[in-house]
């Protein structure tokens, strides 16, 4: 029987509220619903966990109600607490979103200022993670925005690297800082060192211009990559292994409610399953692209989330999307 995977997610936790009408782009009174568990590295760590995954998180939260709401949660999951660290007089961070009818989405991000980025130090977090007997850390390229988040996750990111542990990457390109010096150096150097390389459609197309998948798929296999996945919303997603091995599969249909969070939990799937071994590439593959599409059927970020037998159910209900 396979051990489950040692799997640890760093950066920012946040609540997010999300517009209960659309079109109104945060700037109108409204409604919102919330506050919801959220964050990029915090939705991958949470569905990691549903998949039976040996969670740990690395990150911080405030001491006010809104970090109890993350704690409570991600305890509730099985995701191990002791590296997120409480800051008494930082507030938790936090996230509005609107929704427009293009499918387009306007977030106010509150992640400067609030507790998100004060981590432990990295002697204490390096050595905690050594003693898990990690075998893959994953990084969302939405914490590199922010330079100290960035500083201490590339450096963490390069001693677990040089160990032997698998680095999962998910480049999560933010367009406001897309053509920004220190950013985008801080996705290439990750993006060197990672065994699972997770882009969107809109990431490569930042990241590789006018090149094709097949095309810059080949240039990660030169460096320490084993599996390119290219995830494509609504029209599924496409992987390649260093190996050869190749998946192109259609998205299953469903009715989106919030796409939130959809690609957090499709990354958490596959790796947590194809770094267990416990599932081949292909069926890794075909589960993960299911998470992601369950996890746009609820409102807000985690809530979507599912588990193993909940990811099994949906894909024998609809098998006939991938005949």
């Amino acid at each position: 029987m396979q051990q489950p995977v040692s799997i640890a997610s760093i950066g920012e936790l946040l609540v997010e509220f999300v517009c209960a009408t659309k079109n109104g782009r945060n700037r109108t009174v409204a409604a919102y619903q919330g506050p919801f568990p959220s964050g990029a590295p915090g939705i991958f760590i949470d569905q990691a966990a549903l998949i039976g995954g040996h969670a740990i998180f690395v990150g911080a939260v405030g001491g006010d109600a809104f970090g109890k709401v993350m704690l409570d949660h991600l305890e509730r999951r099985g995701v191990a607490l002791d590296l997120i660290r409480t800051i008494p007089d930082r507030p938790t961070g936090s996230a509005f979103v609107s929704y427009n009818d293009d499918g387009s989405r306007d977030f106010v991000f509150n992640i400067a200022h609030s507790a998100a980025p004060l981590f432990l130090d990295e002697p204490t977090i390096l050595k905690r993670l050594r003693d898990a007997h990690l075998d893959v850390m994953h990084i969302s390229g939405s914490s590199l925005p922010n330079p100290r988040m960035a500083k201490a996750i590339l450096t963490i990111c390069d001693a677990l690297h040089a160990d032997g542990v698998r680095i999962s990457f998910d480049p999560n390109i933010r367009k406001e800082f897309a053509y920004e010096a220190g950013y985008l150096s801080s996705v290439r150097k990750l993006m060197a060192i990672s065994t699972y390389f997770l882009p969107s459609e809109e990431d490569a197309a930042v990241l590789f211009p006018n090149r094709g998948f097949d095309d810059y798929a080949a240039e990660l296999f030169r460096r320490a990559c084993e599996y390119v996945v290219l995830k494509r919303g609504a029209e599924g997603c496409r992987g390649l292994t260093r190996s050869g091995e190749h998946g192109d599969l259609p998205a299953l249909k469903v009715t989106v409610r919030d796409p939130t969070g959809a690609g957090d939990c499709f990354c958490a799937t596959f790796v947590a399953l194809a770094g267990s071994k416990s599932h081949s590439f292909i069926e890794a593959l075909r589960r993960a692209n299911v998470a992601g599409a369950l996890a746009t059927t609820k409102v807000g970020p985690m809530e979507g989330n599912s588990t193993l037998a909940e990811i099994e159910l949906a894909l024998k209900r609809g098998a006939a999307a991938w005949a």
